[in-house]
């Protein structure tokens, strides 16, 4: 078992999404139970789906400086990075810390395919990328990490990690082992996904999508929605901001099952969930709130309730909330956990949004509607494609495990 971490300070963190631009925004559709999903009216060819767009990404531009980035995915980083003075924040810190001591770990599961695709949809008689496609940099996985680091003018460890849905939550256990060993003093950690029509018609033609909006743990539920958005978090040691919230522990494991279907058991999502619990010196019933992976797929749902009805009290609330969402696919793990945070923050816990009919085999942990209590620790799961599997314990400032 793992040994106990120095939780983390979080001093800044955001995120953006088909809910809107930055946490106000995110913490007004929660209260509200107001859903960002609308039908598909983004892929090139039909289809029959509801989407989580986010508003604004056509209308922002890159300053000229970073204008050889330009490409969707980097608009909608762009737009995520302006919210709750992020910028600022991480300005601030590479003052204090220098800018090769802060570490850049980025999660994502397509970067910005959608610019090669277009760059394929657009190409010149001779069967090459038109002149205004020619830009390597942003026709590669690595192009959110190195435009972020250009745009953040940052020159520490660059990283980026790509392990599906769990992409954007393995990077904050990234950071703390850079943290813990010395190599940095502070991480900005986070993820963007952009829609594309890879991941539109890839999970379709997986029969994962659902033609209406998602109902995570509902018991007709038939699919996912996909959706995009951004978000970041700043990292720092608890000694530099000990009124902060805190990133108690982590868990990772990979269960390695099958491409695309969980190990039946949830073997790989508990032995995460045991790691992280372990690691943040918590017990079980200290847990509050968990923010669910709940994609609203048959097997991945049925999967994570029987881990919940096992492994927690009746008293821990818990709930998917990608009925809001959709499903951000490598931006989930940081815009559920800025959720997370803010149900500490708040004394918030979400509803499940579009769980009208639960299914029989959720336990009485579940919160079907949102619910108002003082929250002191909250999970957030973020299980993968592939048994990717991670677990994030965020607790309020002064709490002791």
């Amino acid at each position: 078992m793992p040994v106990s971490m120095t939780p983390l300070a979080i001093t800044a963190y955001t995120a953006t999404s088909a809910i809107g631009h930055g946490l106000t925004a995110q913490l007004d559709a929660l209260q509200h139970s107001r859903s960002g999903l609308r039908p598909n009216d983004f892929s090139s060819t039909p289809l029959d789906c509801w989407i989580g767009r986010v508003d604004g990404v056509e209308d922002t531009a890159l300053p000229a400086t970073l204008s050889a980035w330009e490409c969707r995915n980097n608009r909608l980083a762009w737009l995520g990075l302006n919210q709750d003075g992020f910028l600022d924040r991480v300005q601030a810190a590479r003052a204090r810390y220098g800018a090769t001591r802060i570490a850049l770990l980025l999660g994502t599961s397509t970067a910005s395919i959608g610019a090669t695709e277009e760059a394929y949809r657009r190409l010149d008689a001779d069967g090459g990328f038109a002149d205004d496609m020619l830009r390597p940099a942003i026709h590669a996985p690595h192009s959110l990490a190195a435009f972020v680091a250009t745009a953040l003018a940052l020159e520490g460890p660059c990283l980026t990690i790509s392990t599906a849905c769990s992409s954007s939550a393995k990077v904050f256990a990234s950071a703390e082992r850079l943290i813990q060993l010395g190599l940095v003093d502070a991480a900005v950690v986070g993820g963007v996904d952009t829609l594309c029509d890879s991941v539109l018609f890839g999970f379709n033609a997986l029969e994962l999508v659902s033609p209406e909006p998602c109902r995570p743990f509902d018991a007709s539920r038939n699919g996912i929605s996909i959706a995009e958005a951004a978000g970041f978090a700043l990292l720092e040691r608890i000694d530099a901001a000990p009124d902060a919230l805190q990133l108690l522990g982590y868990g990772e494991a990979s269960d390695a099952h099958h491409m695309s279907t969980p190990h039946p058991d949830g073997l790989g999502a508990e032995l995460a969930l045991r790691d992280t619990l372990a690691r943040a010196g918590l017990d079980a019933a200290q847990v509050d709130y968990i923010n669910l992976h709940g994609t609203a797929s048959l097997k991945n749902d049925e999967v994570e309730a029987a881990l919940v009805s096992r492994a927690f009290p009746t008293r821990t609330r818990a709930s998917s909330t990608k009925g809001f969402t959709g499903h951000t696919l490598g931006a989930a793990g940081i815009v559920e956990a800025a959720i997370a945070l803010q149900a500490i923050e708040h004394g918030l816990i979400p509803g499940n949004l579009g769980g009208d009919t639960p299914d029989p085999i959720c336990g009485a942990q579940f919160a079907w509607r949102n619910e108002q209590q003082r929250v002191d620790v909250a999970l957030s799961n973020s299980f993968g494609f592939g048994g990717n599997n991670a677990c994030l314990a965020f607790a309020r400032a002064g709490f002791a495990a």
